[in-house]
């Protein structure tokens, strides 16, 4: 049966403790080895993966469409834990409207050779610090086939709560890894045989569609950040630039919708 949990204070859910505050979380969920799952679907896509759960939390309105979960979680060992709306509201620090959240086991990032070894296409995320854009940019990735994700050091951890959101679980189901130290990981990169390309402005950029009617076949795409875009060092390091044929006066996209663009015409054919 569900454990009944009655004060907001109780040491038994302390890994939800103000979800809100993200600069409390970055620090506590790496170090403690966990990360917070969030509704019905992200939480069986992270089972489905394969991660394990500590614990499950929910609203008591949700047990029965969450039996399963419950029953599976419990003949784990893993407990769950139910209380009222308003006690889920003050553990977490926001009203929680999807179900259920699940307090999961990290992974061991594993290393960047075996992330890429059957790859065509990556993706790889260079310091952008929005857990939404880290998101989109997953989401984006599972969808247009991308064959795995790689984060630079200072990038925004997919596996916070909001960025597992906004990806639909889809963090679960594409192959990903931290790549360090950065830009020199490029050298790394092109040594396990692939072209690496920066998706920036530069005079001498190649044009998304010319690079798109005769791509490498293993191609790495880095994507920069929000405001400033991809560092000089980054720049410098790559074997070639490309860029996306604006219209409209516009001179770039949001990082999520270009490496959305990007993916999709650069996709393999064969």
């Amino acid at each position: 049966m569900p454990i009944e949990i009655e004060d907001a204070q109780d040491d038994r859910v302390a890994d939800y403790v103000r979800l809100t505050d993200v600069r409390l979380r970055r620090v506590l969920e790496p170090a403690g080895g966990l990360y917070i799952a969030e509704s019905e679907k992200v939480i069986r896509r992270a089972l489905a993966a394969g991660h394990r759960p500590r614990s499950l939390l929910m609203g008591r309105r949700w047990l029965d469409d969450l039996a399963d979960l419950i029953v599976a979680a419990e003949a784990d060992g893993t407990p769950v834990y139910v209380a009222e709306d308003d006690v889920v509201t003050a553990i977490t620090g926001y009203q929680v409207h999807r179900g259920a959240l699940a307090a999961m086991h990290r992974p061991t990032p594993p290393p960047l050779a075996e992330i890429v070894a059957d790859a065509r296409r990556v993706l790889i995320i260079e310091d952008v610090v929005d857990h939404t854009n880290v998101g989109a940019v997953f989401r984006s990735a599972a969808a247009l086939g991308i064959d795995a994700v790689l984060v630079t050091p200072r990038c925004a951890d997919p596996l916070y709560r909001r960025s597992v959101r906004v990806s639909m679980g889809t963090v679960f189901q594409v192959p990903w890894t931290r790549i360090e130290p950065w830009p020199a990981g490029v050298d790394q990169l092109r040594e396990l045989g692939f072209t690496v390309a920066a998706l920036a402005l530069a005079p001498d950029a190649v044009d998304l569609d010319d690079l798109a009617a005769d791509p490498p076949e293993r191609l790495a795409l880095v994507l920069g950040t929000e405001g400033d875009g991809l560092s000089a060092r980054t720049l410098a390091r790559v074997d070639l630039t490309v860029t996306i044929p604006m219209a409209g006066g516009v001179d770039s996209l949001n990082v999520a919708a270009a490496g959305a663009v990007a993916a999709y015409a650069l996709r393999p054919r064969g």
